[in-house]
């Protein structure tokens, strides 16, 4: 694994699905180490607190899965930001668009086997991992959709999904918003990603000379540094709670 040994000056940003669990053929068939929360807050307390999950999911739904762990999460791309006291911003969707797609994609999705709808309620993915070979399909009607939109709606590819969301918001976005407040305010991006949704923030943080990882193939990516797998960063993390070393670090 080619990532730099662990800082207690870092201010850490970590996607969910594909980073810290590995991906399912459903976004609810995720398995969660029952040991995962723990570390997180274990990581977090080593950087006084300065530990953010950043994520397509909604927020409700990391915190389910993490077991109200982290406070500091921002979820469906940023469109929701919640900070360290636990105040939630919610940025501006087109509800309107968002409802007449979902008419459209959940009839797509129930005349396809394989192709599922998760809908985000400010937005909407149709996952073909069952069906790839509805993947030049799901993306012609998810891009049908956001061309008729005005460009109100924009379309995020992912891994096996093809996603509509509201323009404006992303990974990168939110990561600027927490490295403006405490406690993440001076210290040193590190943004640890596996997707296409995470390229907006690896190139925020690599502006920043922060560190930006890609867990897989650094193929096409702005990543500076590449991780194997999602073992590879649990791994990592447990060095970043446990390193004693890291205490003697200064800002």
């Amino acid at each position: 694994m080619n990532v730099p040994d662990p800082r207690a000056n870092w201010a850490l940003f970590l996607d969910f699905d594909g980073t810290l669990v590995d991906i399912a053929d459903r976004p609810d068939a995720i398995i969660v180490d029952p040991a995962l929360p723990d570390l997180l807050r274990a990581v977090s307390a080593r950087l006084s607190g300065a530990l953010a999950v950043v994520s397509g999911r909604p927020i409700a739904e990391i915190d389910r899965f993490l077991h109200d762990a982290v406070t500091p999460v921002a979820g469906l791309h940023g469109v929701e930001r919640r900070e360290v006291a636990g105040d939630i911003r919610i940025g501006e969707v087109p509800d309107a668009l968002i409802a007449e797609a979902r008419e459209t994609l959940t009839a797509f999705a129930a005349a396809h086997d394989g192709v599922l709808l998760e809908d985000k309620q400010v937005g909407l993915v149709l996952h073909y991992r069952l069906a790839p070979d509805r993947q030049a399909d799901c993306e012609a009607l998810t891009g049908s959709i956001a061309q008729a939109s005005g460009g109100r709606l924009v379309v995020q590819p992912g891994k096996m999904v093809s996603e509509l969301k509201a323009k404006g918001h992303h990974k990168g976005q939110a990561v600027e918003a927490f490295l403006a407040i405490p406690p993440f305010r001076g210290r040193t991006p590190v943004f640890v990603g596996d997707d296409i949704t995470d390229e907006a923030a690896f190139a925020v943080v690599n502006d920043l000379d922060g560190i930006s990882i890609r867990v897989g193939s650094q193929d096409g990516t702005l990543a500076r540094y590449v991780a194997g797998g999602v073992d590879d960063i649990r791994r990592w993390l447990h060095r970043l709670a446990e390193d004693d070393s890291l205490e003697g670090s200064t800002l």
